[in-house]
This record gives C-alpha cells, sequence and structure tokens, in this order.
C-alpha cells in the first residue's frame, strides 16, 4: 500500500487547489442500514474523525430499506457535489446486483467509487461433533455423508450463505444451505450440533472458538488475521481464490468532481488510520483497508462478477 501512501499524502493539497470552495457546509454520509449495523459503526467512526479535517461537520443519516437499495438509490440520485456520500457495503454495492432482478441502479455507472475502507472477514467454523480437525479433512468427511452436511446463515442472499455456495462450486462437497433469521440463531445451532458448519464473521464466533464450544477450521481472508493467527486461511489449505469477506466502501454519486473525490478519500484514510481506532475497529472485526479510488473500481467490478457466478450457478435468492 505504499502508493496509496503516497497518493494520500499528496492529494489534500491538489484538491484543496482545485476546489477551494468545497466544503462550505455540513456533508451528509447516508448508511443504507440500521441503527448499530457494522456499516453505521464504521461510517460514525470515520465521520466524527473526518469532520476537523475537511473542516466541516459529517452528519450521518441511516436509510434502511430493501437490502440497502433505499438508502443507497438516495445517494445515487443525489447532486455531484460532495455533500451526499454513501458507506455501502457488500450486499448494498456488489451482491444485490446479482439477486435483485429490478435494481434502482447500476453500481458501476451510478456511483464514484472513494474508497474500499474496511473488510470484516469470516471464519468457518464447525460443531465439536463433526470429526474433522482441518478444512480438507471436513471437506473429505462431507463427501463421504450420503445426505449432504447442511450449513447455516444468516438468511438467504447474505454474505455467509454465498460463502457457502462458493465453497460448495471450489469444492465438490453436497453442502446444504440452511437460512437463518439471523446469524446468532445460526451460530446457536452449530454450537448445538443441530447444523455442522457455518461461515460467519470472526467477532461472532471467536468467543465461542476461546471456549470450546466451536472448532475454527479456517478464515477466508487472502492472509492469516491478526486476530487469530493460529488459524490457517482457506487458500493456505488448498481452496484456490476463496478470498470471502463483507467489506464497506465510501461511494459518491456518479460524477463527482476528482478534486472533491481526492479530498474526502485523503480525509478518509487519514481518520482511519488514526493510532486509536484500530482496536475499536478490531472489536467489531473490521480490518482497515483504505483503497484509493483508482484501485477500488476496477476491485469492485471483480467482486460483482464473483458473486454474479456464485447467484447463478447456485440459484440463490434474496428474502
Amino acid at each position: 500500500m505504499l502508493g496509496a501512501g503516497l497518493a494520500a499524502g499528496l492529494l489534500p493539497a491538489a484538491g484543496a487547489r482545485a476546489q477551494d470552495g468545497w466544503p462550505n457546509r455540513p456533508i451528509k454520509l447516508v448508511v443504507p442500514f440500521g441503527a448499530g449495523t457494522s456499516t453505521d459503526v464504521i461510517a460514525r467512526l470515520l465521520a466524527q474523525r473526518m469532520q476537523p479535517l475537511l473542516g466541516q461537520p459529517l452528519v450521518v443519516e441511516n436509510r434502511a430499506g430493501a437490502g440497502g437499495v433505499v438508502g443507497s438509490d438516495a445517494v445515487a440520485k443525489s447532486a455531484p457535489d460532495g455533500y451526499t456520500l454513501c458507506m455501502g457495503s457488500i450486499a448494498s454495492h456488489s451482491v444485490n446486483m446479482s439477486l435483485m432482478p429490478q435494481m434502482p441502479y447500476d453500481v458501476m455507472r451510478d456511483f464514484t467509487m472513494i474508497s474500499l475502507v474496511t473488510e470484516a472477514p469470516n471464519l468457518l467454523v464447525v460443531s465439536q461433533s463433526v470429526p474433522a480437525r482441518t478444512l480438507p479433512e471436513f471437506i473429505e468427511w462431507a463427501k463421504k455423508q450420503r445426505n449432504g452436511v447442511s450449513y447455516a446463515s444468516a438468511g438467504n442472499g447474505t454474505s455467509s450463505h454465498l460463502a457457502g455456495e462458493l465453497l460448495k462450486m471450489k469444492t465438490g462437497a453436497p453442502f446444504v444451505h440452511v437460512p437463518y433469521r439471523s446469524g446468532a440463531q445460526a451460530v446457536t445451532d452449530v454450537i448445538g450440533g443441530t447444523v455442522p458448519m457455518t461461515i460467519y464473521q470472526v467477532t461472532a464466533v471467536l468467543p465461542f472458538v476461546k471456549e470450546g464450544r466451536l472448532k475454527a477450521l479456517a478464515t477466508t481472508s487472502a492472509k492469516r488475521l491478526e486476530m487469530v493467527p493460529e488459524v490457517p486461511t482457506a487458500i493456505e489449505q488448498g481452496i484456490t481464490d476463496f478470498d470471502v469477506a463483507a467489506w464497506h466502501g465510501l461511494f459518491g454519486p456518479a460524477k463527482l468532481p476528482d478534486p472533491i473525490r481526492d479530498r474526502i478519500y485523503a480525509a478518509m484514510r487519514e481518520a482511519l488510520f488514526a493510532p486509536d481506532l484500530k482496536d475499536l475497529l478490531f472489536a467489531q472485526g473490521l480490518i482497515p483497508i483504505g483503497m484509493p479510488p483508482a484501485e477500488f473500481r476496477p476491485w469492485l467490478e471483480k467482486d460483482i462478477a464473483k458473486w454474479r457466478e456464485v447467484v447463478r450457478v447456485s440459484g440463490a435468492t434474496a428474502d
């Protein structure tokens, strides 16, 4: 990320010269999900720290509905003047493009990509009754089960659902999806042995792993996680290209002027890597990324394509 760091150092001056009048009033940061969600938490943490850097308040507004579509659509249709931004997610700005056939916006056309802000990786965990200690052992065991092996998710169309379907595609294991109304319910049933496996947020399952009530077989990140360095990645264990994490990204409406975009990015990145923020993010299972705009756009295009293929093959639908 050396290039990103250099860019962050250069962007504020360039942006300030090109856009001296911005911002001259408060900036609205729309969160297309409810209060208390991880998207809301990261938006509020950053808004607080970006305010002194930009010289204007960032007012967080929750506009939940339709899996993030309602609030995101409002931002897409707003004026591209830098006063309305969106803290989007893997749902609102990636997966929904495939799950929802009647989307009111096209992510690549109707938004300006500012930054991939954070990632929220998952752990693949199994109940203690499963006779496997590694991911390859689990896949081998699953393939021997005549009636398949169930996996729990937080609901149809969620990242935990699609991660399971991607693992099924990659390994050919006979996994059967069992959707729950919430991730907490799903984890509870895996602990109880009702369902053998789930792929879910690190912070939600790690306490049960430490208590010995669940076994962690793999992380779904590209690299081992600082939170659980002893748990190998799925990629290390032979599942190629299995980098699966929920994420949060900062967006503006399409045609946002580059100087304004770059000032927002520079302020966001400085706030994101503030020394006091790391522990707060880790407590939410979030890893700071701060990807610059030029890298975020092609990255997002690939992410949308990846989940489109998973949805196509699995036939997944949203609730």
